[in-house]
């Protein structure tokens, strides 16, 4: 089977006198076609993370004997989606809509589809099925196909194999892969945010959205990248973000030091909560004597900053230092929140240490170490650094012993 070219596509666009779509360079060959869109109104994706560049919802469908789409699309785009997909056809009528995971972003048409097209049967993993009604009013139970670990099914030319998923990141996620051109539909595995057409390098976004949304689940990605090991994969779809074809053993490294819960690199992240500049002086104090020593160090504000790109960074590095003013007795709501996130998101394997400032009873670095010794394999700096109030000069050759250790 031929393989379509960007530069082939435009040219046929033209002769059609069309517009080729920014997203139809997502097309994989003559006989799968992109049908997917792009989100660029959304400013908070699942509620919570910040997407400046948007969010892609990506569809496909495969022409063959048989036709079958591949995922929906958020509801907010039905209109766009129904007509990428009654232009994909081109006068021809679908036989299956293949869901891969029900979350609204995916499955927020399944019901607008199964309409239009009555004739179409579903096919979904058995929790799935499950679930289903859940996202719908209607019961389209007699036209659900449920499928097992394994089993395929033959369009023609291409032949589907079905993988289940559990828990990357629901329960009843299951992954797909086209055998005759080795493609993997990934579910919500080797996702990003950013809409398509998106000019920035795939890794750091793609470390923010797997770390904050498939992060707590490790050993379900373990399982499943087991799984993927056994298939020759030529390239991967994601259900956000662009399609991987190139050295495709980047792209699985990052998510095999993500999953075992190992840092990328050698470095410390630095993040502080901070009222009156103090605590904030004396983390950029450390990260100056830890940059003088050869380390790599990135400094965060988590008042200021995107708590996501902080908890992402803390994956990112194996040492990580916690600075915070004693406030209520405790510590600074935003340092709370990112010991939170850190905590659901199962950190672990790194190196730790603290600063606390407190005016009168300093409290912040017991409660932030006592945080810390619940999770999984955390060495803990015995080096505190307490401040009462201003930076002192005891408190600077406190920064450079913490250093030391740090380094150690």
């Amino acid at each position: 089977m031929t393989c379509v070219c960007i530069s082939t596509l435009k040219i046929k666009q033209k002769k059609k006198g069309k517009y080729m779509r920014e997203e139809e360079q997502m097309n994989i060959s003559e006989q799968i076609l992109y049908i997917g869109v792009n989100d660029r109104a959304i400013d908070l994706f699942e509620g919570q993370y910040k997407v400046e560049n948007g969010v892609s919802y990506n569809s496909w469908i495969i022409l063959d004997e048989k036709i079958v789409i591949m995922d929906t699309t958020d509801k907010r785009f039905s209109a766009t989606w129904l007509k990428n997909v009654e232009e994909a056809l081109d006068g021809r009528l679908p036989d299956y809509l293949l869901v891969s995971h029900l979350e609204p972003d995916h499955g927020g048409n399944i019901q607008a589809i199964m309409t239009k097209y009555p004739q179409m049967t579903l096919i979904i993993s058995s929790k799935a099925a499950a679930m289903l009604s859940q996202f719908t009013t209607q019961d389209f139970s007699e036209r659900v196909h449920m499928v097992s670990e394994g089993e395929t099914l033959s369009l023609g030319k291409h032949t589907l194999q079905f993988f289940m998923a559990p828990m990357v990141h629901w329960p009843e996620v299951m992954v797909t892969y086209e055998q005759t051109e080795g493609i993997l539909f990934s579910a919500d595995g080797f996702g990003k945010f950013g809409c398509i057409g998106t000019k920035e390098e795939w890794l750091e976004e793609a470390r923010r959205y797997y770390i904050n949304i498939v992060g707590k689940y490790g050993v379900p990605v373990q399982t499943l990248l087991k799984k993927a090991s056994a298939l020759e994969i030529n390239q991967i779809c994601p259900l956000h973000g662009p399609t991987l074809k190139e050295n495709l053993s980047y792209y699985i490294s990052f998510y095999q030091k993500w999953s075992s819960y190992e840092p990328e690199e050698k470095g410390t992240l630095l993040v502080y909560g901070s009222v009156y500049g103090n605590t904030a002086q004396a983390v950029k104090e450390l990260a100056c004597e830890l940059e003088n020593r050869g380390e790599k160090t990135v400094v965060i504000d988590l008042a200021r900053e995107d708590m996501a790109q902080a908890v992402a960074y803390a994956f990112r590095f194996d040492k990580l230092v916690l600075a915070s003013i004693t406030y209520d007795a405790g510590i600074f709501p935003c340092v709370e929140d990112f010991l939170y996130h850190l905590k659901m998101k199962a950190y672990q394997n790194r190196k730790i240490g603290f600063i606390e400032n407190g005016s009168w009873a300093p409290m912040a670095g017991k409660v932030m170490r006592e945080q810390c010794e619940a999770m999984k394999n955390i060495t803990i700096c015995e080096n505190i650094v307490t401040i009462r109030s201003a930076l002192k000069e005891d408190n600077k050759k406190q920064l450079k012993a913490l250093a030391e250790e740090l380094l150690q």
